[in-house]
């Protein structure tokens, strides 16, 4: 009977994500990404702060740990501590958290270097913090620091460790490539070796990026026998980052057939929340959770998708909850057109079907960034069929900027020819363009959708004249969408964007 092996996963997004350079997660954020974790995403534990950083630490910490003793799941809360004394530890007592991740020297350079101890001395602290933290109560999880190199460099310190501490009270031995040097190879050969030597340990381990092949070495530590894996989401982490939740649930579901807790359908929707938060975007081709991943761009992908799925792998978009979309550009063939106007529910006449396709392969041709929502347009002028002739219209507006006074916005807009009039103020010009649009909208019984993001990219080195691209994401009823404005001024391009959104959602 082949049981699929249970692989334990940490998140430390909120400790050891944050030491991403400018990343700082306020007590709110960090609340907010503890239930997304354990609650939405189910990761088995989470580590959320380092003792002793700051008072605002400490404050978040504490509502954590209130939240999570009432959620009953205090024991799947975890902080980094310090083998100082007892300061860390009385941190955490007071916190109210019961999980110290103890931080040891996992070679004997970091050892010497940079507590100038000998492997004897430093046993016996981490015993009598061990012996401390269990008199208050507190469950134990050792990291072993630089633990990589200290299988490189001094194998016969950390067998040393490994072997005095092994009938201590701690729950897990934690193996971090502190520095992100170890090859695939390396990994699998330190974590095999650790495994065999102390078979009755629960080891965990933890990738960092700076090669580029921390995923790549998860794969490798689970091959090795590894419990337990640590991740960020989006691959947060000091310097290159950790191993990204995305990809590591990926490859231990497909490639290793291994079990875990997360839910794989709400890993895309944490991870834009904690975008939101940490300000560090997604990159687009980041796997699983990128802009473009799920994405077709050729032509002759999208007409084999239509051919019995023959361009289709097992990184199925809905696992993710995500959507297949099909690019539209210069390698875009009829088949992309067709299937991004099936989306917006328009159909064509086959001639004027390769209208818009030529239209579309001669903006690409051009550079030009197209997305679906620029279709309806490419389609009127195929057509003919001038701006003036879509269904809202922004007949004139005007934007007021004063020192001390709220900004103002007054608009005209022509519905389906017939002509409206708002104004409004709001926090910002744009903010006050859309309050008075909305007014409208109340008055006349519309619908409207959710901005759910903003993004403003000038070119780089662009100068004050340079143009401005604004992509805004919106939500309606059951889907999401963006739409795109190009204009010198930022204002002006937000206003296009929005005006293409409100075409859009009139022509479905």
């Amino acid at each position: 009977m082949n049981t699929q092996r249970r692989i334990e996963i940490m998140d430390t997004t909120l400790r050891d994500g944050e030491q991403t350079s400018g990343v700082s997660f306020n007590a709110d954020e960090k609340l907010g990404v503890v239930k997304l974790l354990l609650r939405t995403l189910k990761v088995d534990r989470v580590e959320v702060a380092s003792a002793r950083v700051s008072e605002g630490e400490f404050n978040a910490v504490q509502r954590i740990s209130k939240w999570a003793e009432k959620h009953d799941c205090l024991d799947r809360v975890e902080v980094l501590g310090f083998i100082d004394g007892t300061a860390s530890l009385d941190w955490i007592k007071k916190s109210g958290c019961r999980v110290v991740n103890l931080l040891s020297k996992g070679s004997l350079n970091h050892l010497e270097g940079q507590l100038k101890k000998t492997p004897q001395q430093h046993v016996s602290d981490i015993k009598k913090a061990i012996a401390y933290a269990t008199q208050l109560g507190i469950k134990v999880n050792l990291y072993l620091e630089d633990w990589s190199n200290g299988m490189l460099t001094s194998k016969d310190y950390v067998w040393y460790l490994l072997e005095e501490l092994k009938s201590e009270n701690i729950m897990r031995f934690m193996l971090p490539d502190t520095l992100g040097i170890l090859n695939q190879d390396q990994c699998f050969e330190f974590c095999k070796a650790c495994r065999d030597a102390y078979p009755d340990l629960h080891f965990d381990f933890h990738a960092h990026n700076d090669y580029d092949l921390a995923v790549a070495n998860v794969y490798s530590a689970v091959k090795a026998g590894m419990n337990g894996l640590h991740t960020t989401i989006n691959g947060l982490g000091e310097r290159a980052g950790n191993a990204p939740l995305a990809s590591v649930i990926g490859i231990l579901n497909d490639q290793l057939n291994c079990k875990t807790s997360v839910e794989e359908k709400k890993i895309n929707s944490v991870s834009r929340i904690v975008e939101s938060f940490s300000g560090v975007r997604i990159p687009a081709n980041k796997p699983l959770v990128g802009e473009s991943v799920f994405t077709q761009t050729c032509g002759v992908h999208a007409d084999g998708d239509s051919k019995n799925n023959l361009y289709f792998n097992r990184l199925m978009p809905e696992r993710f909850g995500r959507e297949r979309k099909y690019a539209l550009g210069k390698t875009s063939g009829k088949a992309n057109v067709i299937k991004n106007l099936e989306e917006l529910g328009i159909n064509l006449e086959e001639d004027t079907m390769l209208k818009v396709t030529q239209k579309v392969i001669e903006l690409g041709d051009k550079k030009e960034m197209l997305s679906t929502d620029d279709l309806p347009y490419i389609v009127a002028d195929v057509m003919n069929q001038s701006v003036d002739e879509m269904p809202i219209q922004v007949k004139h507006y005007s934007l007021s900027l004063s020192k001390g006074m709220r900004p103002f916005a007054s608009i005209n807009l022509a519905i389906n020819g017939q002509l409206h009039e708002g104004t409004a103020s709001g926090d910002g010009q744009y903010d006050a363009f859309m309050n008075a649009l909305w007014g409208i909208y109340e008055q006349e019984g519309k619908d409207r959708p959710l901005l759910t993001d903003y993004l403003l990219r000038i070119p780089p080195g662009g100068k004050t004249d340079a143009l401005v691209e604004c992509i805004i994401s919106w939500r309606y009823k059951d889907s999401e969408f963006k739409t795109r404005g190009l204009d010198p001024d930022q204002i002006e391009a937000a206003i296009k964007a929005t005006t293409r959104m409100l075409n859009l959602i009139e022509m479905k």
